[in-house]
């Protein structure tokens, strides 16, 4: 039996099919492309050996083993996610390998691992939750911020849904949650600066529609 979403209009919150075989569908709904911008964005990001990244979101722990190519034996990765299907996924792919370690948290609530990094990324998250929830996962993630540290946002760009090419618009309103119509309209440079994160754009994928931000905590 599914269990009853939080957030009625989110695309973010997954079903247990979904879940499962989240990869999988990313690769189908990108026409084949996630798996290669994903990989690009991930190096723009520019990881130092030794960092300590959370990732919030984590799913699979997919995008946390490509950060992991570019860490050192000290370096270390936490995924925080909610699914326990996304759990199990996470510690298969990293058994053995202690730089990776799971921790099941909702990240649209306040919460406080004690720990601070280097580096905090979500990827595909942000635009699934209504702005009250973006403003509390970007308390979450700035909390959780080392003074200097960056916050790392993937995810769609900034776009006017009209402008997009009929095929392209027909796909993203197929598959996207009504928040994304309102998450690409906003000025997130603008939102992020009110919280002391000073971003700016460091890589655009898949025809310009996703973005890279990497906002430094000031």
């Amino acid at each position: 039996m599914e269990s009853t979403k939080i957030y009625p209009d989110s695309g973010v919150e997954l079903t247990k099919f979904t879940a499962r075989y989240y990869d999988q569908m990313m690769n189908f709904f990108s026409f084949g492309q996630y798996r290669y911008f994903i990989r690009k964005a991930i190096r723009d990001i520019g990881i130092k050996a030794g960092d300590s990244i959370l990732d919030m979101g984590c799913g699979t722990g997919r995008n946390a083993g490509l950060m992991l190519e570019h860490l050192g034996k000290d370096g270390k990765i936490t995924g925080i996610d909610l699914s326990p299907i996304m759990q199990s996924q996470f510690e298969k792919r990293f058994a053995g390998d202690g730089r990776a370690h799971f921790r099941q948290q909702r990240i649209d609530i306040a919460f406080d691992l004690h720990e601070s990094f280097d580096l905090v990324f979500i990827s595909f998250v942000l635009h699934g939750f209504p702005q009250e929830v973006r403003e509390s996962v970007i308390e979450n993630a700035k909390r959780h911020l080392k003074p200097g540290g960056y916050f790392v946002i993937l995810d769609y760009a900034e776009f006017k849904l009209n402008e997009m090419p009929p095929s392209h618009r027909f796909i993203f309103k197929k598959m996207e949650c009504p928040y994304a119509f309102d998450f690409i309209e906003k000025d997130w440079k603008s939102i992020l600066e009110t919280r002391q994160l000073f971003s700016e754009t460091v890589g655009l994928y898949f025809f310009g529609y996703v973005r890279l931000l990497k906002a430094q905590l000031k």
